[in-house]
Order: C-alpha cells, then sequence, then structure tokens
C-alpha cells in the first residue's frame, strides 16, 4: 500500500511515453538476443568465466593469460545490456501501475508490464547457469528462447498500450482463428528448430565447447520445414481474409510478415551455402527477432477490445469514483 502511495506521487505518463517504453522493450529485448549472437560468434561466451562476477573476485574483466581481452568485454558488454533491459522493464512496470492508478480497469496491463522484469530475471538466471555449465548446447538454446518470448510479450504490452480493457471482439472470419494458432505453433517450432541447428553448428560460443552430435543438414531440413509451414498458413490467412473482406487495417501487418519471413528464409539459404559466416550468423538472429514481432503485430490486430481509455489521467470525478 506504501508502495502504491510512493508510484502515485510519479506524474502520470504521457501516451507517448506509455509508448516509447514499450518499443524500448521491445528493442531491448531483441537486442540482448543479437548482442549474444555476437556473443557466440566471436567465441567469447567464456570470456567471463563465472557468474554473477566476471572473474572470481571481481565484477568486471581482468587481465588474463587464458582468456583475451576482446573477448572478455564483449562477453561482459553484453552482461550490461542487462542492466538497461532491466530498467527499461521496471519502468514499463512503473508506468503501467501509475497508470492504473487512475484507472483500476487497467489490471491486465499491470501484468503484462510485470512480464518483463519477471522474464529477465529468468534469463539472467538461465544466463548464469549457461555459463556455469561451460556452454552446453542446450543451455544456450534455453538462454535464447526466453528472449524470443519476452520481445513476443512486449508487442503485446505496447498494444495494450493502445488499447481498452474490453473483452476482445475478432476482426477476422472465425476460421482464422485455428490458422492464427497454427501460426503461432509453426512460429515457435521454427524458433526451436533454429536453436537446436545453431547447438550443431560451428558457432558455440568458445573453440572448446562440446557441440550436438547430429547431423546439421538433416536438422536444417527440419528448420525449413517450419518456415514453409508458417509461409504456407500465411498464404490461407490471406486467401480467408480477401474471401471476408476484413478492414483494410489488417493488410498492413500481414503484408510485413509476409515480407520479413521471406528475407529471413533467403538469409537462411545464403548464410547455410556460404558455410554459416560470422556476419551473417548475427543478422538471421536479428531477423527472427523481426519476424517475432511482427508475428505478434498481425496476432495483435486480429482482435479488439475498444479504445484506449489511459492515455491521459483520470479525472476528478473518476478519481473518486475508483477511492
Amino acid at each position: 500500500m506504501q508502495l502504491s502511495s510512493l508510484v502515485g506521487r510519479l506524474p502520470y505518463p504521457s501516451h507517448r511515453l506509455q509508448r516509447a517504453l514499450a518499443i524500448a522493450a521491445i528493442v531491448t529485448q531483441a537486442g540482448i538476443g543479437l548482442t549474444g549472437s555476437i556473443v557466440r560468434v566471436t567465441g567469447s561466451g567464456l570470456g567471463c568465466p563465472t557468474w554473477p562476477q566476471c572473474f572470481p573476485g571481481s565484477m568486471v574483466p581482468v587481465e588474463h593469460p587464458e582468456y583475451a581481452t576482446l573477448n572478455q568485454w564483449i562477453e561482459y558488454g553484453n552482461r550490461l545490456l542487462t542492466i538497461v533491459v532491466v530498467i527499461v522493464a521496471a519502468l514499463c512496470v512503473l508506468a503501467a501501475w501509475r497508470v492504473y492508478l487512475d484507472h483500476p480497469s487497467r489490471k491486465r496491463l499491470v501484468r503484462l508490464a510485470w512480464i518483463m522484469p519477471l522474464g529477465v530475471v529468468a534469463q539472467a538466471v538461465i544466463g548464469g547457469i549457461t555459463v556455469l555449465a561451460d556452454l552446453l548446447w542446450w543451455t544456450v538454446a534455453l538462454h535464447f528462447l526466453p528472449s524470443a518470448a519476452l520481445v513476443w510479450m512486449a508487442v503485446v504490452l505496447l498494444r495494450a498500450f493502445n488499447e481498452g480493457d474490453e473483452p476482445p471482439t475478432p476482426r477476422v472470419p472465425r476460421a482464422s482463428r485455428p490458422v492464427l494458432g497454427g501460426l503461432v505453433v509453426s512460429l515457435a517450432g521454427l524458433i526451436v528448430a533454429g536453436t537446436v541447428v545453431t547447438g550443431a553448428g560451428p558457432h558455440g560460443g568458445d573453440p572448446d565447447v562440446e557441440r550436438l552430435d547430429a547431423p546439421i543438414e538433416t536438422l536444417t531440413l527440419v528448420h525449413a520445414v517450419f518456415l514453409y509451414v508458417f509461409l504456407a498458413l500465411l498464404i490461407v490467412l490471406g486467401f480467408q481474409w480477401y474471401r471476408a473482406r476484413v478492414e483494410k487495417q489488417l493488410w498492413t501487418p500481414y503484408a510485413l510478415v509476409w515480407a520479413i519471413a521471406v528475407a529471413q528464409g533467403v538469409l537462411g539459404v545464403v548464410q547455410y551455402r556460404l558455410g554459416i559466416p560470422e556476419p551473417l550468423v548475427s543478422l538471421h538472429v536479428l531477423g527472427s527477432m523481426l519476424v517475432i514481432a511482427a508475428t505478434a503485430a498481425l496476432w495483435c490486430v486480429t482482435r479488439d477490445r475498444g479504445p484506449v481509455v489511459s492515455a491521459a489521467p483520470a479525472t476528478p470525478r473518476n478519481t473518486v469514483g475508483a477511492a
């Protein structure tokens, strides 16, 4: 109760600030996944061999004969970015909480905002386990997956800042609902399969890390099949929407998903044909984050929760009623 009083003393966040914080959450959550890939392809995963300290007795990199200075700072920089992610997540919670104090109907917004810091804590713990386990391939995969989920949830949070809390009303045909569900499932399979391919690939974060002993050609084929299913479901969705003459506003996010997914597929093929060069690996991870964000945005626009009611502080009358 006392904490709520402290939050209530904060200035009411403008609608522009609410949006900016949610967008920052998307960027930072995607950014931590991208910098993680840079750590991996540069072999810097054990640049800081302990956790939460970088070296025993030191939170920062120190000169060491077994660890190159550049690798240390690449890994340490990724850890520093986590601080930025935490700050942005905390600001999202404060903004949503402050909005809720003026608009008590916005409980869903607060719950969504809390997912950000809780997810970051889980991500940090998994990151620590990954380091302590000497970058076992499956721990590296587990380290990436929360970032993917948090990018999705950050997009949902952005949408929540821009809409109301009425029961969701579908803006698409009933037949599109299972297709949308299949689209999300195929995307999840695509991301998980991608982490398994990475586990068998050459970039493990350190030259001495044990890799997944499986044929990368077969794993890559499975990864590609999930992409084909994803694109096939997009085609079905587009056909359904065309026949139902859905709102024009839905076609922009739909086209965006198509453009990013196809570009990501082409990049994956080029990356594989060229022998998985380091820069393309990180670019492919960035593409994954963009596909997740675009698909989440598409998912969000397929239903309507009414107009946003918290763009401005409550009037004195509403405040009294809320009290």
